[in-house]
Parts: C-alpha cells; structure tokens; sequence
C-alpha cells in the first residue's frame, strides 16, 4: 500500500521556514530537554514528509520545536500524526503571590511552559490593575523571612555559588546570542536545580543568598523570554521573581526586576505603564539601590517619555540618569548590573532622540554608543548599530545607512532574538521607498540569507 506525502507537517514547516535539517536540531534539542536523547536526522524528517510513521512521543517533540519556532501551540494532528496526544498545557501562573508557598507553586508551573503555550500572541497579560496591584504590594511588602528548618537535604554555599556560575554564563550567552539559544535550556535548570533548594533546608544566612540568587535567575529566564518575543510568559517571571526579592527584602533586586517589566512595557507600546513601573523602580529602591542602579532606572523612564513624546519629561528622565552614573563608582555594585556602563547609558539616550523625531541627536549618540560598547554586548551593540542606521538614513545619508545596517546584520546573524529582527524589520520598513536603489536590493537579499542561514 502506498504511502501519501504529509502535506500538513509540510506545510507548518513551510511557515516556520524550517529547513529538514533544521527540523532535525530543533527535534533532538527538545528531546535532549526532556531526558532523551535522539538520532533524528534530515533523513528521518524526509520519511515523515513521505508519509513514514512516527512514534507518538517524537511526534510531541516534533510539535514542540514547531511550536517553539512559530510562537504558538502545535499539535501532532497539526502536523499529520492525528490520534498521538499533545502533552498537557498547564495555565499560566496567577500574578503576585500571597505566600511563599504560592510563589513557588507558581514558578513550578511556568517552568513547565514552552514559549508560545496558550498565549502566542501575549494577550495574556495581566490588567492594568493587577500589575498595579503586585507593584503595591512588592513596594508596602514586608519580608517573609528565613528559617533554619531541618530537612533531608541541607543546602550550603557550595549550591548557592552553583546557581550564580550558571546565571553568568546564561546571562553571558543571552548577550552575546539573544535569549532563544538559552532559555529553553535554562528553563530546565530552574525546575531541576534551583527549584528544589529553594523547598530544602538552609540556614537563615544560607536561605538569604539562596533566595538572592533564584530571584536573579528567575529574572533572567524572564529577560530570554522576553527577547525571544513570549511576552506574556516573561511578565510572569518578572512578577515572580519579584515575589521572590520579598522573601529576603532584596529592594535593590526587586526594582531592578520593575525597570525590565518598564522596558518591555515600552516595547509593547503600554508607555503610560512603563513610565510608572520605572517611577516604581526609583522610588521601590530607595535606600538600596546604587547610583549606577538608579541611572537605568531613569533611562528607562526617559525611553518611556520619549515613545510618549513627552519632550520635557524625557529630557528631565535623562538628565536624571546622566547626574546618577557620574556617581556610580562611589558605590559597590552587584554582578547583575555589569553592564550598566557609559556605553549603555549613551545608547539608551539615542534610543530616546530617535522616539523624539531628533535625528541629529540620535546619530550623535548612536555613534558613541557603538563605539563604545563592548563586543561582549553582541546584542546591544547590534541594537546601537540599527539606530546609527536609522539616524544616518534620517539625516540623508543613504548609502551609510544600509552600510551600517548590514554590519549589523553581518556580525549578528547568530543573534536568536525576536527584539533584533524587529529593529531590522522596522529599518526595511523605513527604507521601502528606495526598494529601487541597488545597495538597498542588496541589502534585502543579504537579510533573507542571513535569516535562512540562521535556521541552518
């Protein structure tokens, strides 16, 4: 009996973009997630679009990597293999957690999300009063507090210095290849490793650095999510991770974790939201938070002013932000705040110029800011180098504005962050009415092999 092709996994394949050896990384990556270990090969994908058999549990990874590229939930009936189960959702978690048992009950649950589980589109989001309401109850919060309980399994040091290991090298990774090559892996590392220290037995001295660490981690898994384009999943894990500086009275942490959900609001274009999450940022970090600390924070709120054109707030935000950085070095900063170097501060000022329709101020800035940005910051300096382009295209300057463009993309094409593409996607846009020009041509071609060659 002949076999008919499976024009459905072709067709879901197709618009992934995925490629029969991509399909085969993705496949083996998310069954090395789940503790198998395959040998599926492009040769395997071709006999399923053949119209081969599948077992039922390949058949759920081959869905979860097609979810995992597309944003949202595939099944197996998606893709061909009808009457072989897709695992089971779980809901996201709720917002702001009342107890500790709660919170954790939470993190467990989001870990075992995939970007794009019941929420592809973000519109999941908790409501303008929810998040009003977990900002107030972190800020009037008091500590839950530590003690040394016995259990069967005691944790030291030794583990909390495991888990800061990890965050800077995810953190390192995030930086120099975008969220997507790490989040999936470290979303594992949190339910497996950290979670369960975080129900062990600790001392008091023991459980405050423990809980220091989960928080950063957890605020980092919220960072990847959100650089891959999962915003609803990142906003719980910022809010999480927020109910979980509470534990120790991390306010420094904790307004930290405020000025990224700031960020990603303004993304979004909730401006209105950012700028009081930023606010919320300064005034929750009042007598922790670090000079350096408190120059983001207003950076941030300066971006939020700046989408809202609100000029004389903006202006006020960066002049804020700039008196604060010349004191960061008179202040001891923790790890998580490295990057906030001169080189951040100035990009985050041409970002603000650019959102002013100010393009001489922009390009100004933005030149500093690549010059001066470390290569480590691969992804930030991608960001920069799209905004010199913009403003050289603004200020008349064409034929720099794809050269600069296309650096950029030259020297991030590994870069697996929705945020990257989204600024490439904005300058194509910018630059359509020159579709005719040559160097304009080529630089769309040069952006379609680098997008192909990524999925390789």
């Amino acid at each position: 009996m002949s076999k008919e092709p499976n024009h459905r996994l072709a067709a879901v394949m197709a618009e992934a973009g995925a490629s029969n050896k991509g399909l085969a990384r993705r496949v083996r990556d998310v069954a090395l997630m789940h503790g198998a270990h395959l040998g599926t090969t492009h040769i395997a994908v071709q006999r399923w679009l053949d119209g081969s058999g599948i077992q039922a549990a390949t058949a759920a990874y081959v869905a979860e990597a097609l979810s995992d590229k597309l944003g949202r939930t595939i099944t197996p009936a998606d893709i061909g293999f009808a009457g072989l189960n897709h695992p089971r959702r779980m809901p996201l978690s709720p917002g702001y957690a009342a107890s500790l048992d709660e919170a954790l009950a939470a993190l467990d649950g989001l870990t075992q999300l995939r970007p794009g589980d019941e929420h592809p589109d973000g519109a999941a989001f908790m409501a303008d009063s929810e998040v009003d309401s977990a900002v107030l109850s972190w800020m009037v919060s008091r500590p839950d507090g530590l003690t040394d309980v016995p259990g069967t399994r005691r944790v030291g040091m030794r583990d909390v210095m495991a888990i800061r290991t990890a965050t800077a090298m995810f953190t390192r990774l995030d930086f120099l290849y975008g969220g997507g090559h790490g989040h999936t892996t470290l979303r594992h590392y949190f339910r497996h490793e950290v979670l369960p220290l975080l129900k062990a037995s600790y001392s008091e001295k023991v459980g405050a650095a423990l809980f220091a660490a989960a928080a950063e981690i957890a605020e980092v898994l919220g960072w990847t999510a959100y650089d891959i384009g999962d915003h609803a999943l990142a906003h719980r894990y910022f809010i999480s991770g927020l109910r979980l500086t509470q534990v120790i009275d991390d306010r420094l942490l904790g307004s930290t974790i405020l000025a990224n959900m700031s960020h990603q609001a303004n993304y979004l274009g909730q401006t209105a939201r950012a700028a009081q999450l930023a606010r919320a940022a300064l005034e929750g970090g009042r007598g922790q938070a670090t000079p350096r600390a408190n120059a983001i924070f207003a950076a941030h709120e300066a971006r939020a002013l700046s989408s809202a054109q609100d000029v004389a707030g903006a202006s006020r935000a960066m002049n804020e932000a700039e008196q604060f950085f010349e004191r960061a070095a008179t202040a001891e900063d923790p790890e998580y705040l490295a990057y906030v170097d001169e080189a951040e501060i100035i990009g985050e000022f041409s970002h603000c110029f650019r959102d002013l329709k100010r393009p001489a101020e922009s390009l100004r800035f933005a030149e500093q800011a690549v010059a001066q940005t470390d290569p480590q910051y691969a992804r930030t300096l991608g960001f920069c180098r799209m905004v010199l382009a913009q403003g050289q295209y603004l200020n008349g300057d064409l034929e720099s504005a794809v050269a600069t463009a296309t650096l950029a993309v030259d020297e991030g094409e590994s870069l697996q962050s929705a945020r990257f593409v989204r600024y490439i996607e904005d300058f194509q846009r910018e630059i359509s009415d020159c579709s005719s020009v040559p160097v304009v041509r080529a630089f769309e071609e040069r952006v379609v092999i680098a997008r192909a060659e990524l999925e390789e």
